[in-house]
């Protein structure tokens, strides 16, 4: 039996834009996405001789083929042809839940990494990350990481520069969002303000981290702050303690913001923390 460890990386969407609804009901996306050092760990016991078996350290979690790190090593497995003689796959979760951090895409990608190392990487990141596309929309990100503009039902990845040295502030509140009810209140009117996305990547090469933050717009957030005014407190205390620009990340329902410094982000996770125990501080990764 051989045991396989992999960090599952949380990811943030520096910009999001819903375009046009396909033939397949599904809506093209257009996102500058970023992976941050808020992370669960994955350990993959392979040949343990026995069914396979998923297990997480918390209660909510499925722990059958619906999570998508099951779903992961199906898929990879059954692509590559491969026998693993029995699986066990151990989930620590520290990414919150239905919060549009990505949590089980980035759990799906860490399986998808940590196989194909164990089988002599056959794969490139990039196929990996195409094949990831069968398990889920953030998937294909998740497998590659950094920064990078996502396309498509989030199948087209192209790595963009590494964003400039920063911290993260990230607060989950208590309530969720339903991520088709969003898409549908968006087909119902037209979009007031879009991502500049031409902007965004010059930005990025300059390693601009003022115009960065400044341009963050996700056609998703003024829906979800509408109905929960509570993001406007939250925004507001970053914005009073050092924030460079703030927004929700995904669907929601978690919000970020960037600062320049520690001292600045422990101020505001301690401004925030009475209210919202899910409070982060990270680093991009």
């Amino acid at each position: 039996m051989t045991t396989l460890f992999e960090p599952a990386y949380a990811k943030v969407n520096l910009t999001l834009d819903v375009l046009d609804k396909r033939s397949d009901g599904y809506h093209d996306i257009k996102s500058v996405m970023q992976t941050i050092s808020i992370r669960d760990d994955i350990e993959i016991d392979v040949g343990t001789g026995k069914p396979w078996c998923l297990k997480c350290d918390k209660e909510d979690i499925p722990t059958d083929e619906r999570n998508l790190a099951w779903k992961a090593a199906r898929v990879y497995l059954d692509a590559l042809k491969k026998d693993p003689d029995g699986l066990e796959i151990r989930i620590t979760k520290r990414i919150p839940s239905q919060a549009g951090l990505g949590g089980g895409s980035a759990d799906a990608a860490a399986v998808l990494r940590a196989l194909n190392r164990h089988y002599g990487d056959p794969l490139s990141i990039l196929a990996l990350a195409e094949l990831g596309a069968q398990v889920g929309s953030d998937v294909p990100f998740c497998t590659l990481g950094g920064t990078a503009m996502v396309e498509g039902r989030g199948e087209k990845l192209r790595k963009l520069p590494d964003l400039p040295e920063c911290f993260f502030v990230v607060c989950k509140p208590d309530f969720s969002s339903s991520t088709p009810e969003l898409y549908r209140k968006l087909d119902e009117k037209p979009i007031a303000l879009r991502p500049d996305h031409m902007a965004m990547e010059s930005a990025l090469l300059s390693g601009d981290i003022g115009k960065i933050c400044g341009l963050f717009v996700n056609v998703f957030d003024p829906v979800v702050t509408q109905e929960h005014l509570e993001l406007n407190y939250i925004k507001s205390i970053f914005n009073s303690y050092g924030s460079m620009g703030q927004q929700m990340t995904g669907s929601g329902s978690a919000v970020f913001c960037i600062v320049p410094e520690f001292e600045f982000a422990a101020v505001i996770c301690n401004m925030l923390r009475e209210n919202y125990p899910q409070v982060y501080i990270a680093r991009p990764v």
